[in-house]
């Protein structure tokens, strides 16, 4: 087993799945994202209806872009995205009103929609074809901690891009550079990874193989519970995550500390938040990349099971954080759940894998995203207004006991069909 280990780490496929990540990640914009819409007088709310146009987006191409991934190439599909990536990028730099940012949503959804669970099934496809589909859970969790080194990197960076330049919308231009390499890196990816099932396209046969695969996986109770499970957690996280932006804005301001010598409010804000951001991923990259170990004690199941409840309980703990002003508690509960949600990642690839027809994978990881993209376009407005209307700590108090309630519902770990088939 060691020796398999020792060969998966040296393979040179492996290492370009995962410097695909990292290029993918240097997101600089990202410790800065929503404090820039708010500083163009959007609410909350109208920021979270951006979100969900973007989630729309995603929503409807979703499944298609999954099922043409399967039947006519899943590498052709990622350089499709990537070139709309690119184009979100100039819309955003050149965005001047509303309307322009919501077209630069559009774009951004159209590339996650036609990313999302493609590169994954190109992952399972390799694995398969060198015999290390076993190991999917170990080489998932080293991708995904390159992705994330990729946004430490880019946090740090994100710091000189954006005390440096003249305005913050350049950083969306700077941007533009390592996905025009990601995109090179892609064409460099063997043909035997652009596996197609058909070889004619007709509206006819897309639509009917669509219904048929939808069918086969929604007749999976256990697939169904794993898939809920995960894109509802992915859902409400990808929702507050960026939270901590107005958090800490409005906490550094209101308490007029001065935590950089020679900075003013706005500078510092920007400091601490891409210093925050670093933190947080390089921490989530080494969670993803040792979560597996977990499995020597516990199933992936009954982990995912155990993170949900956890998400639940710092939210309720992050209500009282919030209103006392306990800045420290804030960072440090917001660490505690992007390790916890990065962590969690490879453990649903890992159970959903064992589920999963071979023809049908890029479909399901598709429907998974898909799903997250339905609870974002209904959760981000509603968390929005519920934050303008109450305020940030109600809206996580909500969020957690929610979450404890839902979770007993789904009662993942302890499903017997689940039980029975996996162990």
């Amino acid at each position: 087993m060691q020796n398999v280990y020792a060969e998966i780490k040296k393979d040179k496929q492996i290492w370009k799945f995962c410097f695909y990540g990292f290029l993918k990640n240097l997101k600089f914009f990202e410790p800065y994202l929503y404090i820039y819409l708010l500083a163009n007088g959007l609410s909350l709310f109208k920021v979270g209806v951006l979100f969900a146009i973007r989630e729309i987006v995603t929503y409807i191409f979703e499944v298609p872009s999954g099922i043409f991934a399967d039947s006519y190439g899943k590498k052709t599909e990622l350089l499709i995205c990537f070139t709309f990536y690119i184009i979100s990028f100039i819309f955003f730099f050149l965005s001047t009103n509303y309307m322009v940012i919501v077209i630069a949503m559009i774009f951004f959804g159209l590339g996650e929609a036609f990313r999302s669970g493609t590169h994954k099934a190109m992952i399972y496809s390799y694995l398969e074809q060198k015999g290390w589909f076993s190991y999917k859970g170990f080489v998932y969790g080293r991708t995904r901690s390159f992705s994330l080194l990729g946004s430490s990197i880019s946090a740090f960076l994100s710091i000189i891009f954006v005390l440096k330049l003249p305005a913050m919308r350049w950083i969306f231009l700077i941007c533009i550079l390592p996905y025009i390499l990601d995109f090179l890196l892609i064409l460099s990816y063997p043909n035997s990874l652009n596996e197609k099932n058909e070889s004619d396209l007709s509206i006819k046969k897309f639509f009917v193989n669509s219904f048929i695969k939808l069918k086969s996986i929604f007749s999976n109770e256990v697939l169904m519970k794993v898939l809920i499970s995960s894109s509802l957690y992915d859902g409400i996280f990808k929702t507050i995550k960026d939270y901590i932006q107005p958090i800490l804005q409005t906490t550094i301001l209101l308490m007029g500390a001065s935590y950089i010598a020679n900075l003013d409010s706005d500078s510092q804000i920007k400091v601490i938040l891409g210093i925050t951001y670093g933190i947080f991923y390089i921490f989530s990259s080494m969670a993803s990349r040792n979560i597996y170990k977990l499995n020597k004690y516990l199933p992936s199941s009954k982990l995912m099971q155990i993170s949900f409840d956890i998400m639940g309980i710092l939210s309720v703990v992050l209500y009282f954080a919030i209103k006392f002003k306990l800045i420290y508690l804030v960072v440090g509960l917001y660490f505690v759940l992007y390790v916890l949600k990065d962590g969690r990642r490879p453990l649903v690839v890992d159970v959903c894998g064992d589920y999963m027809n071979k023809n049908e994978r890029a479909t399901v990881m598709s429907i998974d995203s898909q799903l997250k993209s339905l609870f974002v376009v209904i959760l981000a407005p509603l968390f929005g207004f519920i934050a303008d209307k109450f305020s940030i700590q109600v809206l996580f108090l909500i969020i957690g006991i929610s979450m404890l309630v839902i979770n007993r519902l789904l009662n993942l770990a302890n499903d017997s069909e689940y039980i029975s088939t996996k162990f």
